[in-house]
C-alpha cells in the first residue's frame, strides 16, 4: 500500500459551495502573494514562491494553475512548462534548465512539470540511465533544501485521478475540436504504462518528501474539489513558510 492508495478520489464539492470557497481561497492567496511581494508592506520582499505541479496526464494541473493565478496581476507571477529535455538540454546537468526559472525574493513562479521528470518520465521512457535517475533523488532533495534555505518557498503538488476518469477526460478532449490539441499519441502510450508510473511516483514520494518541501497529494477526480483543495493547501503552506521566515502572517481581509 502506497500513499496513492490512501487518497480519497471521490471527494466532491457542490457548485454553490465551490463558488463560495474558491472566491475565499483566491482572495486569501492574493493577500499572501502581495505580502510576499512587498505590495502590502513597506516594500520589504519576502521569500520567493515556487509551486510545482505534477501528476498523470489530464489530472487537472492546468486547470488548477489557472485558478491559482486568476486573481493575480500578470506582472506578479510566471508560469513555466517543461517537457522531456531536448538534445541541447541533455548535454548539461538535468537541473540546469530549471535554474533560470526559479523566482528570486518576492517573486513567484509555477512549474507545470518539473525536475521530477527525471525520476518519472525520464526513468520510465529510458531517457535517463539507471545511474542518472537513481542519483537524482538525493540531488533533487539537496537542491530543494538549498533553495529553501536561501529564500524560496517550494510547494509541491501531485494531482491524482484513476484510470476511468483519465479515459473519460481523454475521450472528451478528442471530441472537442478546440481541445483536441491537448491529447496526443504519447498520452495514450503513457496511459498503457500507468502501473510503472504509479510505482515510480510512490518511490519519488518516499525519497523526496522532506520537511522543507513536503509533497501535497490531492485526489483529483472532481475538478471543483481539486481547485479548492490546491488553493487551500497552498495558502496553508505559505502561512507556514512565513512563520518559518519570521514574517507576520496577515489577518484575513
Amino acid at each position: 500500500m502506497g500513499r496513492l492508495d490512501d487518497l480519497d478520489l471521490a471527494r466532491t464539492l457542490r457548485r454553490d459551495e465551490y463558488a463560495r470557497r474558491l472566491v475565499a481561497a483566491q482572495r486569501r492567496f492574493l493577500q499572501l502573494r502581495l505580502t510576499l511581494g512587498g505590495q502590502l508592506t513597506d516594500g520589504t520582499l519576502g521569500p520567493g514562491l515556487l509551486v510545482l505541479m505534477e501528476g498523470p496526464d489530464a489530472a487537472g494541473k492546468g486547470s488548477a494553475i489557472k485558478r491559482i493565478v486568476e486573481p493575480l496581476d500578470p506582472r506578479h507571477y510566471r508560469v513555466s512548462t517543461f517537457s522531456k529535455p531536448d538534445a541541447d538540454e541533455k548535454r548539461h546537468h538535468f537541473l540546469r534548465r530549471f535554474f533560470r526559472e526559479i523566482p528570486g525574493l518576492g517573486g513567484m513562479c509555477v512549474f507545470d512539470r518539473s525536475w521530477y521528470g527525471r525520476v518519472l518520465v525520464e526513468r520510465i521512457e529510458r531517457f535517463a540511465t539507471d545511474d542518472q535517475w537513481q542519483r537524482a533523488y538525493d540531488e533533487i532533495v539537496g537542491f530543494e533544501q538549498t533553495l529553501v534555505l536561501e529564500g524560496v518557498m517550494i510547494v509541491k503538488f501531485w494531482l491524482h485521478i484513476d484510470g476511468d476518469e483519465q479515459l473519460r477526460r481523454f475521450q472528451s478532449r478528442e471530441r472537442d475540436p478546440l481541445r483536441r490539441w491537448k491529447i496526443t499519441e504519447e498520452d495514450w502510450r503513457n496511459r498503457d504504462k500507468a502501473p510503472g508510473y504509479v510505482d515510480a511516483a510512490e518511490e519519488m514520494f518516499e525519497r523526496t518528501d522532506h520537511e522543507l518541501a513536503p509533497w501535497n497529494l490531492i485526489g483529483a477526480n472532481q475538478k471543483r474539489y481539486t481547485r479548492v483543495a490546491v488553493l487551500d493547501t497552498l495558502n496553508q503552506r505559505i502561512e507556514e513558510g512565513m512563520e518559518r521566515w519570521g514574517i507576520p502572517v496577515p489577518d484575513e481581509v
